[in-house]
């Protein structure tokens, strides 16, 4: 199936050339789309390089910085509007393994059976049994252990890594999911987006990796994005609690 690696950027010149080598390695049968939020570093003509040098990287310029949620939608409508059957969230940091593709892939490359509860989304986990992260401070290991316990608790899914950033969707699951009412942009973006793959009906498979902190650049985690996550979870949360299981936009 044909397979399509989203790499939002933001002031990630050092880092960038490096990922997009190892996803080339790893699946040098995928595309990849780089969608740069006008980073002031460089990061866009970097992009823009390695693409006029392999015909399987293209380069999605936006002009605002507007969050990662905004950006991986921009994606996946490129993606979809071009025929790719699955489509893939990966950071630009190098914190996600590339030689996990393959596997990530798999998980969601079976035929299609009508009827059939097929995995609709897979996740490279690091909180499943032999998923770890390295180089972690103790605050931020607490930070995504205790939001996803938040996440499990407050809207009554057992997927242990809903926060997780490095996925794999099938085409037809994303234009099923209603993506244009999607609202959130940071960290609970992903949530967001595992609901509403439950929701529709879809298996979610998780799959262990080794996440590694990057060594260059700093990293885009804010307050901000977590209240706004805690505050998005609770909101759908309620809602389920009375009978809607459609997420909602907040």
């Amino acid at each position: 199936m044909s397979a399509l690696v989203i790499i939002p950027t933001y002031n990630e010149v050092d880092n960038l050339p490096l990922v997009v080598a190892a996803v080339r390695h790893e699946v040098p049968e995928a595309n990849i789309l780089i969608v740069d939020d006008n980073s002031p570093d460089g990061t866009g003509r970097k992009a823009d390089a390695l693409a006029a040098s392999d015909p399987f990287v293209h380069v999605l310029h936006r002009s605002d910085k507007t969050g990662l949620g905004d950006a991986y939608l921009a994606g996946f409508d490129w993606g979809l509007e071009r025929g790719f059957e699955i489509l893939v969230e990966m950071d630009a940091d190098g914190s996600h393994p590339a030689h996990r593709l393959p596997a990530i892939l798999g998980a969601v490359s079976g035929p299609t059976v009508p009827g059939a509860h097929f995995p609709g989304l897979a996740i490279g986990s690091r909180w499943v049994k032999g998923g770890s992260v390295v180089n972690w401070p103790a605050h931020r290991l607490l930070l995504s252990r205790g939001a996803n316990a938040y996440a499990r608790l407050a809207l009554g899914i057992s997927i242990k890594d809903s926060t997780a950033g490095f996925r794999a969707f099938r085409a037809e699951v994303l234009r099923g999911i209603h993506l244009e009412e999607v609202n959130s942009h940071g960290y609970c973006f992903q949530i967001d987006l595992t609901l509403r793959v439950l929701d529709a009906g879809y298996t979610v498979v998780e799959l262990p990796i080794e996440f590694t902190e990057r060594t260059v650049g700093q990293s885009k985690m804010s307050k901000n994005i977590v209240f706004e996550a805690m505050r998005s979870v609770t909101s759908w949360g309620w809602q389920r609690r009375f009978g809607r299981k459609k997420t909602s936009t907040v």
